[in-house]
């Protein structure tokens, strides 16, 4: 498979991003390909000192960057030679299987969209990130910043799109799914989470279980699909990294925190468009830069940006 990494994004780059492409291909197959755009004298020369196999790597040379500042928007149509923009023009022709950063934020959301675009049925995708739990292993949360006020018939669609998610790329046969609440009760919350309640409840294609409690979000015997807003889940997903930097600065080490460490995820995928597409952190290290690339490998054999707009096409699991 060919996997696309914008060499040029995040704030470490192109360093950081070009040390975690040698620690990936050690681990990737002789089948698969890494497709890298960026500064390609920078590119060239840094593998050319690690002795990498040209064979493993195509570089794609871009003469521009969306910085982390650029108003997303305008750089995606104005730098139409930068790494982002013509990684997701790879993706578009289907030169490569899937494009990761770990730059500007706002610019992968809007490459996506407008250049590969929103799938059919999709009202608004969103972006999801797993979250531990207490057996080890991983919850899904959804929405963690992409729309930070979302409408419930949305929000009805993340649960749908996380418990595919979590049914074809985390392999739960069954996957329990949440409404992210400041009370197990039915009767609790805004007006917005009411009537998403509500909304769920009606959905027999979604195995809701009720309410969940912040303080419940890491339970594997509750829940598997953690769904909110945009705000919400983004405050969450903070807050947790938070700890495990705090535990850091304290010297404690603790195996099960060891799970909050962003660089073992690598990124955050985005759901709801026809390809994948992840997005880094934007302090990512080679570690995270490594991971981010497995997991895109992964979301690719899994087959689950086509199993979402299938989906919400045909309305079928």
């Amino acid at each position: 498979m060919n996997i696309g990494l914008d060499i040029m994004g995040g704030d470490f780059a192109p360093k950081q991003t070009l040390k975690g492409v040698v620690l990936t291909l050690n681990e990737l197959s002789d089948k698969d390909k890494l497709f890298l755009f960026g500064q390609d004298d920078i590119i060239v020369e840094y593998l050319s000192q690690q002795k990498i196999c040209f064979d493993r790597v195509e570089v794609i040379n871009c003469s521009q960057i969306i910085e982390m500042g650029d108003e997303p928007i305008k750089a995606i149509k104005e730098k139409r030679d930068s790494s982002i923009v013509r990684g997701f023009e790879y993706l578009k022709n289907e030169l490569i299987d899937s494009f990761v950063s770990a730059g500007n934020t706002g610019a992968m959301m809007a490459g996506a969209t407008q250049i590969i675009g929103v799938g059919k049925g999709v009202i608004r995708p969103g972006i999801s990130s797993y979250y531990p739990n207490n057996l080890g292993h991983n919850n899904l949360l959804l929405d963690v910043g992409l729309n930070p006020d979302t409408k419930p018939e949305v929000l009805v669609q993340y649960a749908q799109m996380g418990q595919l998610f979590a049914k074809h790329v985390m392999k739960i046969d069954k996957p329990k799914v949440g409404l992210l609440n400041i009370g197990s009760e039915k009767s609790k919350g805004t007006a917005n989470t009411k009537l998403v309640y509500n909304l769920l409840e009606a959905d027999n294609t979604i195995n809701f279980i009720g309410n969940i409690e912040g303080g419940n979000i890491y339970r594997a015997d509750m829940v598997d699909v953690v769904v909110c807003n945009g705000f919400t889940g983004n405050v969450v997903l903070k807050q947790a990294e938070s700890f495990y930097k705090i535990l850091n600065e304290r010297h404690i080490s603790d195996s099960y925190f060891e799970n909050y460490n962003y660089e073992n995820y690598g990124g955050t995928p985005i759901l709801g468009i026809p390809k994948p597409v992840i997005v880094g952190h934007g302090v990512s290290s080679d570690i995270a830069i490594k991971n981010m690339i497995l997991l895109s490998k992964k979301l690719i054999e899994s087959n689950i940006a086509e199993i979402i707009i299938k989906h919400f096409s045909y309305g079928t699991n």
